[in-house]
């Protein structure tokens, strides 16, 4: 029995460990634009990502957590060893990747290791999940450079009015806010609730087609009035109205990666809590949440400079148009409880915005450097694997714990 708990508390620190890691390197990537924008200093937006990444990670992470502890093998339960090895490798190759200044794919990274550590467990692979998951990464560089490369070029268009398309746009991210679930609101069946939703129940529309209305209209009215309050800042003065919108977006896609990269953090330890700790997966989403708060304060103001600047100089409106896909793709991730790196959500909008000015070179975008992260990117998930079903296998021979 003590060995079980030792093992347990190892793997709980090594969940916090990953967090850590996780809000210092993932979560950094997000206000990377607004900073190179010049809209915000390096230092309060280390600070921003904590707060607002952690309460994101809170709202929004069971899915992906749900996927990383259940959905990657089959025919085993992830115990604590498996757990321990799978955090212990992810964190450390995060961490190493981090401080030589190179943006490690967390979901890569944490993906590869939980496969490895669970088929040394003796699990089986889950191909059909993987299909799923590699299609959608294939499709996020492909899709996000393409919107946010049609999105910079509509901006920077001197035939398109800035108090026409900035608020049409605002008012699609305040639509698709108003619909995202999210832990803290109540819907039926104790699922997780929309504030669309719960604003239609309050004036007793039942969940039927005219419910399902409901919803639309009331998201729709938030999206009108997230264009009215965009549109009345961009008439009192231009500038101020565009950095505004800027920061508003990089806080909603920092709150957005927090609910997508916890679930690395705590994917592991469903089991965990479920079997050995008896205590709900919300307990889990906090440690969590507690960790990206601390490593978005403590390590990431390297990562938003080298994202910033090294990836692409973007002024506002390209930082926009960077913003609005990463957003999108990020929340249909966790509405599918799929794993992703925003390093690479984050980079691909860039590249792509930044493309727009008509040369790589122009656009301030590194080939090379991107070239060295695209490799960095396919040895994370490999190696994790690898290195996480070695290390299983030696805790494992270890007296007391095998």
């Amino acid at each position: 029995m003590s060995s079980v708990i030792g093992i347990v508390s190892v793997a709980l620190v090594a969940s916090l460990f990953m967090s850590f890691t996780v809000g210092a390197n993932s979560n950094s990537a997000p206000i990377a634009p607004a900073v190179g924008a010049n809209a915000l200093s390096t230092l309060r937006g280390a600070l921003l990502v904590g707060l607002v990444a952690g309460l994101g990670a809170i709202a929004q992470g069971g899915s992906i957590s749900e996927t990383i502890g259940h959905g990657l093998v089959t025919g085993v339960t992830i115990t604590p060893l498996a757990a321990t090895a799978t955090l212990l490798t992810a964190a450390t190759l995060i961490t190493i990747g981090n401080s030589r200044g190179y943006p490690i794919p967390s979901a890569f990274t944490v993906t590869g290791a939980a496969i490895g550590a669970g088929v040394a467990l003796g699990g089986g692979f889950a191909a059909g999940t993987y299909a799923k998951i590699l299609g959608f990464w294939f499709a996020i560089p492909v899709v996000e450079g393409i919107l946010a490369y049609g999105l910079a070029w509509l901006l920077l268009d001197d035939r398109v009015s800035d108090e026409l398309s900035i608020p049409l746009l605002a008012g699609g991210v305040g639509y698709a806010l108003a619909n995202i679930q999210l832990s803290f609101l109540p819907a039926p069946q104790s699922e997780q609730g929309s504030l669309a939703g719960v604003i239609t129940r309050q004036f007793d529309v039942t969940l039927t087609a005219v419910g399902e209305a409901g919803v639309v209209i009331v998201g729709t009215v938030i999206g009108l009035l997230t264009v009215a309050v965009v549109y009345w800042q961009l008439r009192r003065d231009v500038t101020t109205g565009i950095n505004r919108m800027l920061v508003a977006l990089a806080l909603v896609v920092v709150f957005t990666s927090g609910g997508s990269q916890v679930g690395l953090a705590t994917g592991p330890l469903e089991s965990v809590f479920e079997s050995s700790l008896g205590l709900p997966s919300l307990y889990l989403l906090g440690l969590g949440g507690l960790g990206i708060l601390l490593g978005g304060w403590f390590r990431s103001p390297r990562l938003i400079q080298a994202v910033a600047r090294e990836y692409a100089a973007l002024g506002p409106k390209r930082s926009i148009a960077a913003f609005i896909p990463a957003f999108l793709i990020a929340q249909a991730a966790i509405a599918l409880g799929y794993p992703i790196s925003f390093n690479k959500v984050m980079i691909s909008s860039i590249v792509g915005a930044g493309l727009v000015s008509g040369s790589s070179k122009s656009a301030g975008v590194s080939a090379t450097k991107t070239g060295y992260t695209v490799g960095a990117w396919i040895a994370s998930m490999i190696g994790g694997g690898a290195l996480s079903y070695a290390l299983y296998h030696a805790l494992a021979a270890l007296p007391g714990l095998g």
